[in-house]
């Protein structure tokens, strides 16, 4: 009897341990546009995504090509809105091909934005890694 009511004790807490995890999600957006309504939307998607989703989720916007604009102090329009996102924990990813074949000083490259040697390397890395994908 001890052993049954032991047993069923601790399945009941495995049930309330597997409950209070969440699954954390993980998704990573690839920005290779300059079109800054492109942008604020984006951002304002990672936004909803965070409500919806909850503080378990992991985001990463990785930009290349014509979307590294968008982590350049002085080109961006969306400098506030990325400090904000980064500060909730968003990861910014520059791609150095980019920054190395456009002539990108580095020191123009938001502080919130981290680097990668090849945004669609990252993506696809990210993707094979199980992330959700989205593209803008």
């Amino acid at each position: 009897m001890k052993k049954t009511i032991l047993s069923f004790l601790v399945f009941i807490s495995a049930v309330f341990a597997v409950q209070a995890q969440q699954p954390i999600h993980k998704v990573v957006i690839q920005l290779n546009t300059s079109d800054t309504l492109v942008w604020h939307g984006a951002l304002k998607n990672i936004s909803n995504l965070q409500t919806a989703l909850g503080t378990n989720t992991q985001i990463e916007l990785v930009a290349h090509g014509s979307g590294i604009s968008i982590l350049i102090d002085g080109k961006t329009t969306q400098k506030a809105k990325i400090a904000e996102l980064a500060a909730s924990g968003v990861l910014f990813k520059a791609c150095e091909n980019t920054i190395r074949e456009r002539k990108i000083d580095r020191a123009s490259i938001l502080s919130q934005a981290g680097t990668v040697p090849s945004g669609v390397a990252e993506v696809v890395l990210k993707q094979e890694a199980g992330w959700a994908y989205l593209k803008y």
